[in-house]
């Protein structure tokens, strides 16, 4: 049995069933964790989502920004506009109903002890452990599965609060997670969210860096999986590994399998590739 991660699939179906053919996945002993935004931007979202449900039980999924999204287009929480018109013909689907319920019970985080490894979409903050990682994203994902999701789905939108505290409460609170484990790259040294920068690391101005690069993180040695950060690229290190490679835009899709001494990488092109 071996597990694979893969980052950032935005409707980019075509380069992912080629992935999953390079790799030899097997659905009945092999386990996939995908890192989120399954939809938008590639152009064949429907597909994508109606494969990964099917998938069953063999592939582990957090819930992205671009499906938060998704869901609130869906709850008519929000209007759709020209950066999400790849999302109509998902949106116009028989089976839509049956798609968004399977999105909105998905988790924003996901922890396996054995591989002590932490999956999310974008990152954890700084100051939370694994435990209270996956404490605040089941806030989220109990309001997400509760009778009265669409307000959340309506209340998420906004950079506000930009520094943690224990003491938020209500939909300010709900609202700083989605945004930590969503969103959020880059951090100002009193550990503000920053949503201003959105490139490489190394370009933003002085005083902001990523969320990983804090001293004494609280997840300490355990390893964190993450997408979301096309910019940023590939990393493999023994306690992080970056998986967004910017499939949706030409480059590649990638998966790494997380064996815990020799986690091995594996690339297909991206969809301009499958657009040819």
């Amino acid at each position: 049995m071996a597990t694979y991660a893969i980052g950032d699939l935005q409707g980019c179906y075509d380069p992912f069933r080629k992935l999953l053919d390079q790799i030899d996945f097997d659905p009945a002993k092999d386990r996939l964790w995908l890192t989120g935004d399954l939809v938008n931007r590639g152009p064949k979202s429907l597909q994508l989502v109606r494969f990964v449900r099917g998938l069953g039980d063999s592939v582990i999924t957090v819930l992205g920004n671009h499906d938060l999204h998704l869901l609130a287009l869906a709850s008519d929480s929000t209007n759709l506009n020209r950066r999400f018109e790849t999302l109509e013909k998902l949106l116009r689907a028989a089976d839509c109903d049956e798609l968004v319920d399977w999105l909105r019970r998905l988790p924003l985080a996901h922890y396996d002890r054995k591989l002590d490894t932490l999956l999310v979409h974008a990152g954890t903050h700084p100051a939370w452990s694994v435990k209270k990682t996956l404490a605040h994203a089941a806030e989220v994902e109990a309001a997400l599965q509760g009778k009265k999701f669409e307000t959340l789905l309506e209340k998420m939108y906004g950079n506000t609060p930009r520094r943690w505290s224990g003491k938020l409460k209500g939909n300010a609170r709900l609202r700083f997670i989605v945004n930590t484990l969503t969103r959020m790259r880059m951090l100002t040294a009193d550990m503000r969210l920053n949503f201003a920068h959105t490139g490489a690391p190394w370009r933003a101005r002085k005083g902001l860096k990523p969320w990983f690069e804090f001293d004494d993180r609280a997840t300490g040695d355990t390893r964190v999986v993450f997408g979301h950060w096309s910019a940023l690229g590939l990393i493999v290190l023994p306690e992080l590994i970056s998986l967004d490679t910017g499939c949706v835009w030409g480059r590649q899709l990638t998966a790494v399998r997380l064996d815990k001494r020799n986690p091995r990488v594996f690339q297909v092109a991206g969809q301009q590739a499958c657009d040819r």
